[in-house]
């Protein structure tokens, strides 16, 4: 399929503008609409290449620069130490109301799209901590979190005052969280302390676990890469926006 691309500016209701990388097909779109959150690395070609994807599957897709307010625009890292160190940095600097407020802003923009008749959003590490919290706190109809860390904890400034898990009652849409057995940033007990969460809060949700998998399984070039959990994460993923 056909699709278009470009950077666009979204009004944000702190007063900032959130920069979006705009995927969508050249033809009619599908109902759901899709935001894509970055990880530590931001917007990077990974990323665009998700947005890509996505749009070539029929959807209208927006990755917001989450750093928007102390990076410039465009500005993506590397997988490096360095990256990292200054992914981190700037994680660091992004607060819980800033993300929502971020998120809001772009399924308001999705929302008046022709043919839009519901939002998903879909996250990657940092990222699907983001998404977690904004489902919770925003009418989003599908979630897929891949391996979101900091759930039960308040290590960064996005899980403050309390832990984003403690937010989970308010989650009304459906949640797919995809993870591997073997993360270091999200153990055994850290699972189980999310799928209590989502059970107590009666929400309608798939948490699968690829034995033998790390974190950040979903990115080919990595030493994390595994080839088949990644193909069926994203099987998973499509069939979650289309409401299977």
């Amino acid at each position: 399929m056909t699709i278009t691309r470009k950077t666009i500016t979204i009004p944000v209701a702190d007063g900032t503008t959130v920069p979006a990388y705009l995927a969508r097909p050249a033809g009619p779109t599908a109902p759901v609409a899709v935001v894509v959150a970055h990880e530590l690395f931001a917007v990077n070609p990974d990323i665009r290449g998700v947005a890509d994807d996505l749009a070539e599957a029929g959807h209208l897709v927006l990755a917001p620069e989450f750093y928007h307010r102390h990076a410039d625009p465009g500005h993506w890292l590397e997988r490096t130490d360095a990256g990292r160190q200054a992914g981190f940095a700037l994680l660091h600097q992004l607060h819980r109301e800033e993300a929502l407020a971020d998120v809001d802003a772009c399924l308001r923009w999705l929302d008046s799209q022709q043919g839009i008749q519901r939002t998903a959003l879909i996250g990657f590490s940092a990222g699907g901590h983001l998404a977690y919290l904004a489902a919770c706190q925003l009418p989003i109809s599908r979630t897929a979190v891949l391996y979101g860390g900091w759930l039960p904890t308040s290590d960064i400034p996005m899980s403050r005052p309390t832990p984003t898990l403690d937010l989970t009652p308010g989650m009304s849409g459906r949640l797919l969280y995809l993870v591997g057995e073997d993360d270091a940033l999200i153990d055994a007990g850290h699972r189980d302390q999310i799928r209590a969460a989502l059970e107590q809060a009666d929400v309608e949700y798939d948490m699968v676990t690829y034995p033998g998998v790390a974190h950040a399984f979903f990115w080919p070039g990595t030493t994390a890469f595994d080839q088949k959990a990644r193909d069926d994460a994203w099987t998973r993923i499509l069939s979650l926006l289309a409401g299977q």
